[in-house]
């Protein structure tokens, strides 16, 4: 079914309005692919609703294969030719039936046919011919699993994650190319980047060992994975590969160099950050993957909790002022300013971004990239962007005391004003810009908000479990007192077993955890005086601040992640110790 049609149908089955459908027409230049993005991206629909009006189309039932995931010993029990050609992806095995999912029109009404071929001896010579037979699907597949079959909707990208099942493993399919092509480095390189965008990668390491083979490792929700070797005797043609399409030197070998590669497959385009640097055995490389797309991204997904995203939606809309999102590397802070600059993001605003790298890009929003060949660093590009009458401005990263001043000084002179700093927590953030020299009047006076956040693995749906835990032994775990987060003494807690789905690790997916300290009035004069965090944190938690532990013990609680990983990233508020 076409985008058109979908949406026609969500209409017709009052999923949404006829006005809902003509604004996001009239928001996407009458594109009806894009109009269903926009639909998704404004809350106004979900994919899973739009899989169940699909389904009630087809009048079956919708197999929502995110909510349950069949693993993948499930998923290659229907022969791959079969399962490739008609679509069908094996959902549930129930009492009294198999559940089989497919998005292929002819499955669901019931009309699909198995075409087998074979040869048969023909004639007083041996000659052979081809016969083909033409069986019914379901009647092959009750006699498969010996069980009645019920055929259900499931949507494209779903089914075309899950016949990912049937790829062989990485290391496999190295062994596969090295014996099949005479120059692998191309191949190797090409299947890498593939089995990254599919598996969510953001990191791919090739890590030259002292037994002369390259491990090839990919970071998966924040976690470093091995996935294969190759022997070094390949790894210096696909070290020239990746140095040539990132415009590097291929000659220099003992300096670190930096560049990027744009990886174009069919209609998709990913680029990807290029870091060489030297190692005792030789030249390491790591791969960044940047998203381009931010379609399934907003403030409702990221994790934060309802009281959150009203006070994130409140500073976004205030005319002038600044926000600043605190954290580690890799921990999701671009993710987040992007997320909001989604909402705020329309004709009526001129929003301006500069950063190192532009790693997402929104339609109708101006993206400068940092360059240090032509001097255009945040600095310079800041006093240039307050030159373009901005409403909203990003700024990659203050990472110095120029940068500062200078975005104190927009956010002063009627700008809204996005950024990041590089800091523990919330509370010391603002000792942190303070030492960078900035008038403590200024910043009390421009200051709106500040986010701290990390990244936590959330459970995997596919395998999650309840178990019980006494409380002692949780705290004999971390050797840390629970009591003021665990009240019982008795608790019921979630993890995952490990499965195919999550590559048996238990996680799946990732999911922040957020500290947000609202600028009072009383925070505003505390800053006059330029506190300590200690102090800072105090105040902030007698406002209602959670702590990002005591954020991420929320999440424990629902479900959404475990306390090792909360233990991980955050550590427990010194008053509670």
């Amino acid at each position: 079914m076409d985008p058109k049609e979908i949406l026609n149908l969500l209409v017709n089955t009052q999923y949404i309005t006829s006005e809902d459908s003509k604004l996001a027409l009239s928001s996407t230049n009458d594109d009806p692919a894009i109009a269903i993005d926009y639909l998704v991206q404004n809350n106004i629909i979900t994919y899973d609703i739009i899989g169940q009006a699909l389904a009630e189309s087809w009048g079956v039932a919708y197999f929502d294969l995110n909510t349950f995931i069949p693993s993948k010993d499930d998923v290659i029990k229907i022969p791959e030719s079969v399962a490739k050609e008609l679509r069908l992806v094996y959902f549930k095995d129930l009492p009294e039936k198999i559940q089989i999912a497919s998005d292929n029109p002819v499955v669901l009404q019931g009309n699909a046919k198995l075409i087998i071929k074979r040869e048969e001896k023909s004639g007083f010579i041996g000659g052979k011919k081809e016969i083909t037979e033409e069986k019914d699907l379901e009647q092959e597949l009750i006699k498969l699993f010996q069980k009645p079959i019920e055929f259900g909707y499931s949507l494209t990208q779903d089914i075309d994650r899950s016949l990912l099942s049937y790829k062989a493993p990485l290391s496999s399919r190295f062994i596969s190319i090295m014996d099949k092509f005479d120059t692998v480095a191309p191949e190797i390189v090409e299947e890498i980047i593939e089995e990254a965008l599919e598996e969510s990668v953001s990191d791919i390491h090739f890590e030259p060992q002292y037994n002369k083979s390259v491990r090839i490792r990919f970071r998966v929700d924040g976690i470093l994975q091995e996935v294969g070797s190759i022997p070094f005797a390949y790894y210096e043609n696909i070290l020239n590969l990746i140095k040539v399409n990132s415009q590097l030197r291929t000659d220099e070998h003992f300096i670190p160099q930096d560049g990027a590669i744009r990886f174009q497959k069919n209609n998709s385009v990913t680029d990807v950050r290029v870091s060489i640097l030297p190692t005792v055995y030789g030249e390491k490389i790591a791969l960044r993957v940047l998203t381009n797309s931010l379609s399934n991204i907003t403030l409702d997904t990221l994790g934060l909790n309802e009281k959150n995203i009203k006070i994130l939606r409140k500073a976004s809309q205030k005319p002038f002022g600044m926000v600043l999102v605190t954290g580690p590397t890799g921990s999701g802070k671009s993710t987040t300013l992007y997320s909001i600059l989604k909402t705020v993001n329309d004709e009526g605003r001129n929003i301006t971004t500069i950063e190192d790298p532009v790693e997402y890009k929104i339609e109708g929003v101006n993206h400068i990239q940092v360059n240090k060949e032509t001097d255009l660093s945040f600095a310079r590009g800041l006093r240039s962007i307050l030159r373009q009458d901005p409403n909203i401005i990003l700024v990659g990263e203050i990472r110095d005391d120029e940068t500062a001043q200078i975005a104190i000084n927009a956010a002063l002179t009627g700008h809204l004003l996005f950024s990041t700093v590089h800091a523990n927590d919330g509370e010391s953030t603002l000792p942190r810009l303070l030492n960078m020299d900035i008038d403590p009047f200024l910043l009390s006076t421009t200051l709106q908000l500040i986010v701290a956040q990390r990244l936590v693995r959330k459970i995997c749906p596919a395998c999650v479990y309840t178990y019980s835990v006494n409380r002692n032994e949780l705290e004999e775990t971390v050797g840390e007192s629970l009591e003021r987060f665990f009240p019982e003494e008795k608790l019921t807690l979630y993890r995952g077993k490990g499965c195919a789905n999550c590559g048996f690790t238990g996680y799946k997916g990732r999911s922040g955890i957020y500290q947000l300290i609202e600028m009072s009035e009383e925070l505003r004069e505390l800053v006059l005086h330029k506190p300590n965090s200690d102090i800072i944190a105090k105040i902030s938690r007698k406002q209602g601040s959670l702590s990002l532990f005591e954020d991420g013990i929320e999440k424990v609680k629902i479900g959404v992640t475990t306390l090792d990983e909360v233990m991980r990233v955050a550590q427990i508020p010194e008053e509670y110790n």
